[in-house]
């Protein structure tokens, strides 16, 4: 039987060491699968690198994965820092890198696969749903890279054009949890909701020390001024518990997703390891690894043109729901659910997606603007602070 090596690239440890972890454990989980279906006449063979956080070492890893172990493909990165600095080699080498985290878009390349949400997918539904609801002024926070910038450069760039207003835009470093400053900003400028592009422990603080603020001030509890999200998923809000509650988060793929064939693979999952929660970005990252060995399967090949090839003429079923890779993008068609953390780190789905949207990572054929002035509006004389 033959044995197909797939490179496995999340780091364990460090500032984001959490949502890194959900995707490595992802990857890990569909391997088993595989390896344990008799329809797969091969078996796929796992080979993990750890970078520790430290994105000058993801290139060198990735490259190392590939040489090595003759994996073409690599399912990694969390961090768009990450992302791009293994781009260069994937493409020198000719291997695919199965991105399976959310990103800000802006990108396409011939040897990546963009598993996971772009902009058109998570931030633009995220505001379509809570500007109506909450207004339209808006305080940005950001981890200080790629994804916290550009994220909140396009949330900038609808609201100003939508009627709305930024009143603030801050950044820390990755992994800073020295936030109070942002909490006192938010106190003194009092904005309808927070867009928080922190992650990992910086994001945890924050929610933290905001759930505190509520408890200050009435306003700011989260049924008046929530913290929204494109990239909060339950592993985390479970571990933030009461911190998180309230708030909102906008996703392709929640665990509370009523389908019969969400709820046997979230069983399946809860079977295998009780302690670990299928979210989003584990879930992403299954995906990825099923979507190679389905190719595999179709092809009899692992090269990565191949399966390139494969994925972009037919449909691949996956806990996403049945995804086939665009032409022009190398991007997926997605559902853009959004959920309202509760306290037990479970979402109820408050807005329910019905069919999957295509994926516009230029923003070339997404409006931005929006008609929100009105609607914002109405929302603030709407909105009663106990």
């Amino acid at each position: 039987m033959s044995v197909y090596p797939v490179g496995v690239l999340f780091s364990r440890s460090g500032g984001y060491s959490r949502p890194a972890e959900q995707g490595y454990f992802g990857a890990l989980a569909a391997v088993a699968d595989i390896n344990a279906n008799d329809a797969y006449p091969f078996t796929l063979e796992a080979h993990h690198a750890d970078p520790k956080g430290n994105a000058d070492r993801y290139a060198e890893l990735c490259r190392d994965l590939i040489r090595t172990t003759g994996a073409q493909h690599i399912v990694g990165c969390t961090t768009s820092w990450s992302r791009k600095e293994v781009i260069p080699v994937v493409e020198k080498l000719d291997a695919l890198l199965w991105y399976p985290c959310v990103y800000e878009g802006f990108e396409v390349s011939e040897n990546l696969i963009y598993v996971a949400a772009c902009a058109n997918q998570h931030l633009v539904p995220l505001l379509d749903h809570i500007v109506p609801r909450f207004g339209a002024r808006a305080f940005l926070t950001g981890s200080n890279y790629i994804w916290g910038w550009e994220t909140n450069r396009i949330a900038r760039d609808i609201l100003t054009r939508s009627g709305g207003a930024v009143l603030g835009e801050r950044y820390v470093p990755i992994g800073d949890e020295d936030i109070d400053h942002l909490i006192e900003e938010i106190r003194e400028k009092r904005p309808d909701f927070i867009l928080n592009n922190l992650i990992g422990t910086s994001s945890y603080a924050f929610l933290a020390a905001y759930r505190a603020l509520g408890m200050e001030d009435p306003a700011f509890r989260p049924e008046n001024c929530p913290v929204v999200s494109c990239n909060l998923c339950e592993n985390e809000t479970t571990r933030l518990g009461a911190d998180a509650a309230g708030h909102y988060t906008v996703s392709s793929y929640f665990r509370a997703l009523a389908s019969e064939e969400n709820d046997r693979f979230a069983a399946r999952m809860k079977a295998s390891e009780p302690s670990r929660v299928a979210d989003a970005f584990f879930v992403q990252a299954y995906a990825a690894v099923v979507m190679i060995a389905e190719a595999i399967r179709r092809t009899g090949s692992d090269a990565a043109q191949d399966v390139l090839e494969a994925v972009r003429t037919q449909e691949t079923a996956t806990p996403l729901g049945p995804v086939r890779v665009d032409r022009g993008t190398n991007h997926v068609n997605l559902c853009a659910h959004i959920g309202r953390a509760r306290a037990d780190g479970d979402f109820d789905i408050v807005h329910y997606c019905r069919e999957t949207i295509a994926p516009d990572p230029f923003l070339t054929a997404t409006p931005l603007d929006r008609l929100y002035a009105n609607m914002a509006a109405d929302a603030r004389q709407l909105r009663v602070v106990r």
